[in-house]
C-alpha cells in the first residue's frame, strides 16, 4: 500500500462538531458542555440547541462535574476546552467521574502538542497521553485527519464508554478515504521492505508522511503507522505488524515519559518482538514560541530529524 495522496481539507475540530451538531439535531439527548470563550465552530450549536447547550466559563472542574450529573440522568454529554485545561486542570474529576464511575462522558481536548503554539507553553500539550492512559475504563483517540474525526464523533456518539479525543485545531491534509472503517484502532498506511517502522498519531503522521515522501531510496523508505485509538490499544493486531521490521522509530509531539513511545515499548517487550526501537519526542518541557514547526525542529522531531534518524 502506497502514501496516500493528501489535500487539503477542513479543521477536523470543524468537522468533529459538524457531525456532533448532527447527531444532536435528531436526540436531543446529546449535550455539549464547554469552558471559557468557545469556539466559533460551536456557534451553531450554541444558536440552534440552546437548551443542549451549557457554557461554565473559566471553570473546567465544573465542566466535568456538570457532566457527570447530566450523564447521570441519560445524557449523552461532550465536553469541550483546550487540551491542556480538559485534561490536567480536569485530571482528578476525570479519574472518578470518568474511570471509576464508569461514566460515559467524552472528554473533548483541543490542540494536543504544541496545537496552540501562537499563545506558549501554559496552552501546550505534552504529557495528556501519560495522564489519561492510566485512567480506568478511559478510551483514547487521536486522529489525524478530518474523515478520521467524523467517524471517531460517530464511534463515541454510539459507545457507552467513557472517552478522551484529542483533536488538532489546524487545517491538516486528508489521509484518509471516506468510509474507511476505523474500528482497528490503527492503520498501517504504507508497507516498507527497508525493515524501518514510523508508528505515530494525531499530527505527527504527517511529519512521519513528510519524511518517508524525501526519502528516494527504496531501502530506506520507511513504512508507516497510524495510532489513532491509543486506548484500548489493539496489541494483538498490531504486534502482527511489529514482527515484519527490524526497526521501529516512534513520532510523538508529547513527553516520552508516558507517551506514545512508551506505549509501543510495552507492546514490544510484552510479546517479546524481535525488533530495535528509537522513541522520537520531548524529554523535558520546552518553553519556546516562534511557530509549530520551528518549537519541533528545536525539539528534534522535525522531517529533518526523522530523516537523519533513518538514515542513520
Amino acid at each position: 500500500m502506497g502514501l496516500p495522496k493528501m489535500n487539503n481539507n477542513v479543521a477536523m475540530r470543524n468537522i468533529f462538531w459538524d457531525r456532533i451538531y448532527e447527531h444532536a439535531r435528531q436526540d436531543k439527548n446529546v449535550m455539549l458542555v464547554c469552558a471559557d470563550m468557545g469556539a466559533p465552530a460551536l456557534d451553531k450549536f450554541r444558536r440552534d440547541m440552546p437548551d443542549q447547550y451549557i457554557n461554565v466559563g473559566i471553570a473546567e472542574h465544573s465542566m466535568v462535574a456538570l457532566a457527570a450529573g447530566l450523564t447521570r440522568e441519560g445524557k449523552n454529554v461532550y465536553t469541550y476546552a483546550i487540551a491542556p485545561f480538559a485534561t490536567s486542570r480536569c485530571h482528578e474529576f476525570i479519574k472518578l467521574n470518568c474511570g471509576l464511575m464508569k461514566l460515559p462522558i467524552k472528554i473533548v481536548g483541543i490542540g494536543p502538542g504544541f496545537g496552540y503554539e501562537d499563545s506558549g507553553p501554559t496552552h501546550h500539550t505534552t504529557e495528556d497521553i501519560s495522564i489519561m492512559r492510566p485512567i480506568p475504563n478511559l478510551e483514547i483517540y487521536s486522529p489525524c485527519d478530518s474523515v478520521c474525526a467524523t467517524a471517531i464523533a460517530d464511534l463515541t456518539y454510539k459507545s457507552g464508554k467513557p472517552a478522551y479525543i484529542r483533536l488538532d485545531r489546524q487545517i491538516l491534509p486528508i489521509i484518509y478515504k471516506e468510509g474507511t472503517d476505523f474500528t482497528k484502532g490503527f492503520e498501517e498506511l504504507k508497507k516498507s521492505n527497508g525493515g524501518t517502522l514510523i508508528v505515530s498519531t494525531g499530527n505527527m503522521v504527517h511529519v512521519a508522511i513528510e519524511a518517508a515522501n524525501k526519502i528516494t531510496s527504496e531501502d530506506l523508505s520507511p513504512g508507516i503507522v497510524d495510532i489513532y485509538r491509543i486506548k484500548p490499544l489493539n496489541s494483538e493486531a498490531l504486534t502482527d505488524v511489529l514482527f515484519n521490521y527490524n526497526r521501529v522509530i516512534t513520532l510523538e509531539e508529547h513527553m516520552l515519559d508516558g507517551g506514545l513511545g512508551s506505549l509501543i515499548a510495552e507492546t514490544i517487550m510484552d510479546n517479546d518482538i524481535p525488533v530495535i526501537q528509537r522513541r522520537m519526542g520531548l524529554r523535558d518541557y520546552i518553553y519556546a514560541y516562534g511557530g509549530r514547526k520551528n518549537i519541533q525542529k528545536a525539539c528534534g522531531i522535525d522531517v529533518d530529524s526523522v530523516i537523519k534518524v533513518i538514515e542513520q
